[in-house]
C-alpha cells in the first residue's frame, strides 16, 4: 500500500508542477496584456487547486499512516533531528508543502474576490508563484 500511495503522489507532483505551469503562465499574460478574466481562467484555479488538495491529502496519508521514514522520525524524534534525510521528511518537506497549500488557498480565494479582472491575475499569480517556490525548494530531488 506505501508503495502505490508513494507512485501515485509521484505522479501527482508532475500534474500538479504541469498544471502549476500553464496557470502560471495564462495567469501573468492576463496580468501584464489587461486580459478579461474567462470561465477558463477560472477553470484553471480550481483544477490547480483540487491537483494541489489531492497531493496534499495523498502526503497526509503517506506522513502519518504509511511512510516507514516518518514511523522512524516518530519513534525517536529528538535523533530524527540530527538527521538530515529523516529531518526532511518529518519537518521540512510536510512544512513547506503544507504552507505551499495554504497560500494556493489564499490566492485563490483572495482572487476570486477581486473586483477588477487584471487584479484577479495578479493576485493569483503572486500566491502562486510564492507557491511554486516553496514547493520545489520542498521536493525530495534526490529521489527522482
Amino acid at each position: 500500500m506505501y508503495s502505490g500511495f508513494l507512485n501515485v503522489h509521484d505522479i501527482l507532483r508532475w500534474l500538479l508542477l504541469l498544471s502549476l505551469v500553464i496557470t502560471l503562465a495564462k495567469y501573468l499574460a492576463g496580468w501584464l496584456g489587461n486580459q478579461r478574466w474567462k470561465k477558463t481562467d477560472n477553470i484553471l484555479g480550481i483544477v490547480f487547486t483540487s491537483l494541489i488538495d489531492l497531493q496534499l491529502l495523498t502526503g497526509l496519508a503517506l506522513y502519518f499512516f504509511l511512510s516507514p521514514v516518518t514511523k522512524l522520525a516518530f519513534s525517536n524524534f529528538g535523533a530524527a533531528m540530527q538527521d538530515a534525510n529523516l529531518r526532511f521528511y518529518a519537518v521540512e518537506h510536510f512544512f513547506m508543502m503544507f504552507v505551499a497549500a495554504v497560500l494556493v488557498h489564499i490566492g485563490r480565494a483572495k482572487s476570486k474576490k477581486a473586483k477588477y479582472d487584471r487584479k484577479k491575475f495578479k493576485t493569483a499569480f503572486i500566491f502562486f508563484f510564492v507557491a511554486l517556490i516553496v514547493m520545489v525548494a520542498a521536493i525530495p530531488w534526490s529521489r527522482l
